[in-house]
């Protein structure tokens, strides 16, 4: 069954894709978005409930093989020590995000000209700068203007949250270590921003935001880009990429709602699945012409796959402090941010601080660690552990490894019969040497806080939200995928706009650039509406 022609084909309504379709809409075009989950209702959301904790290790897991959702396909993570997140429907991965909304470094486009390590992007910061401020204004970041760790600039549209106990003690000792923090740039409304509600503390913001004021892209992009004219196309799971006898691409096979085998023809097609999906999308779209994968004559598709391993670091105080009582990020550090000489490694990671953990999570994790006994002396161990932890995470850069990567599982496959990815994939010797480093200043950081018992988790197993690097952007088209502004070098008229981009990692939450990207992308494509096909 054909479907009527339309001038871009958009293959997911996550970060990137919302992003997309909201700046592309202006040009009047017929948009088609093809989304394989569905929206979800905010009377949904964990956070509704008491049980919230507990279904976040089960139906609202981040793991898509937890989750099991129909819209979700599995991923074969075995030979990974991250397990991938994700999550299938309007939104994405923004429904389930902590809202942590940091920007790269300037000095993350130019890691190979600096520091002799990863991939050089393409583009620079400076050219992504309006891109971050037209995100910035229509996401609505919470923050505070300023931060030595950034270039001037950035401008927060709204006042940042209150640090709490938490980030007063955190403050406290980071100031007597004489290391750099600042209130953490959020997209989460602290006051009322463009209809949405702010936050009243209702739970951690993972299980998504019953309340509205975490700006994931179902209530920031896609309302107004639907205003707009953008169709979008829910419970629709596309097979595979079709090219015509030139290598161009011409559409997508779709199966519908109702599991019915659908096409739809277009004149460009836009590629949106995150790091894992989309270089599954193009390897399952190989043909005579892209025998190899579409867009893979560089063998780059599925290659060079970084996770940013995140590593748990935390202790407890005497005193009570915030535990899971509002957004779960108040401040960040990017003391060891930037390479320095007398370090063992190249490149940095930030401090993630985190304002504790809510009584599930402890009583969970402490039996778990031999901290909490059951039977005599239960109540009042967990009465010295109840909010009383203090906790950060390392978010470690991640260098570009060509073994790192995604390909397409000769057995594993999801409900309608499509090849499921396989992620290999190992932590470097770097990022180990640089996870040495960050322990060992973490432990100190804990100890100046007061902080007792402390403990470790390297890495956290289930934290590979940031799948990034499976399908680069670069110049040379034998070691990237795409061009500077997100062509595929062998098929004109394919363009990507997700995370898979990333020629390198940064060590902080991808979900700004990636969105910054996609606003970029979209205005290249604008301003080359004439020629796309040259």
């Amino acid at each position: 069954m054909t479907d009527d022609i339309a001038d871009i084909l958009l293959i997911g309504a996550g970060a990137s894709g919302a992003a997309f379709a909201w700046s592309m809409a202006e040009t009047k075009m017929r948009i088609v978005c093809l989304e394989q989950g569905g929206w979800t209702k905010p009377t949904d959301y964990p956070t509704n409930g008491r049980d919230w904790e507990a279904r976040v290790t089960t139906d609202f897991s981040p793991n898509p093989n937890r989750r099991g959702r129909p819209e979700d396909y599995p991923i074969n993570d075995d030979a990974s020590p991250i397990k991938i997140m994700n999550f299938n429907g309007v939104g994405g991965g923004t429904i389930m995000f902590t809202a942590h909304y940091p920007r790269l470094h300037p000095s993350d486009f130019r890691t190979k000209t600096l520091d002799g390590v990863g991939q050089d992007w393409p583009i620079s910061y400076e050219q992504l700068a309006p891109y971050y401020a037209q995100n910035d204004r229509m996401t609505g970041v919470s923050g505070l203007e300023g931060d030595p760790a950034y270039p001037p600039g950035k401008k927060p549209q709204m006042r940042p949250p209150h640090l709490g106990r938490s980030g007063l003690a955190w403050g406290t000792a980071l100031n007597k270590l004489g290391w750099h923090w600042w209130p953490s740039d959020i997209s989460i409304a602290i006051e009322e921003y463009e209809g949405r509600a702010a936050c009243i503390n209702l739970a951690h913001c993972t299980p998504g935001c019953a309340q509205g004021a975490k700006a994931s892209t179902d209530i920031t992009y896609w309302p107004q880009a639907l205003r707009a004219g953008v169709e979008l196309r829910t419970h629709c799971r596309v097979k595979r990429i079709t090219t015509d006898e030139n290598g161009l691409a011409t559409g997508a096979e779709y199966y519908d709602e109702t599991g019915t085998l659908r096409f739809q023809a277009a004149h460009v097609v836009v590629v949106a699945c995150n790091g894992i999906g989309t270089p599954r999308m193009l390897l399952n779209s190989a043909s005579a012409t892209h025998p190899n994968g579409l867009a893979n004559s560089s063998d780059q598709v599925g290659r060079n796959l970084m996770l940013h391993p995140y590593v748990s670091v935390y202790g407890y105080v005497d005193h009570e402090v915030d535990g899971n009582r509002g957004p779960p990020l108040s401040l960040w550090s990017h003391e060891f941010y930037e390479t320095r000489p007398e370090n063992d490694f190249k490149r940095g990671y930030i401090f993630q601080i985190a304002r504790g953990a809510g009584p599930v999570t402890e009583a969970t994790t402490s039996f778990d660690h031999g901290r909490l006994p059951w039977g005599e002396g239960h109540h009042a161990v967990m009465r010295q552990l109840h909010y009383r932890r203090l906790n950060l995470s390392l978010v470690t850069d991640d260098l570009p490894e060509p073994h790192n990567r995604v390909t397409l599982d000769p057995v594993l496959k999801d409900t309608h019969g499509i090849p499921a990815p396989k992620v290999d994939y190992t932590i470097g010797e770097n990022t180990q040497r640089m996870i040495t480093h960050g322990i060992e200043k973490a432990t100190l950081l804990l100890q100046t806080a007061g902080a007792r018992d402390i403990s470790t988790v390297n890495p956290i197993a289930l934290s590979g939200w940031h799948n990034l690097g499976t399908a680069r952007m670069g110049i040379d088209p034998t070691t990237s995928v795409v061009n500077e502004w997100g062509r595929t070098h062998d098929v004109k008229n394919l363009f990507i706009i997700d995370g898979s981009l990333f020629a390198s990692a940064g060590g902080v939450n991808p979900t700004s650039t990636i969105q910054a990207l996609s606003l970029y992308v979209a205005d290249q494509m604008k301003q080359r509406l004439a020629n796309l096909f040259d």
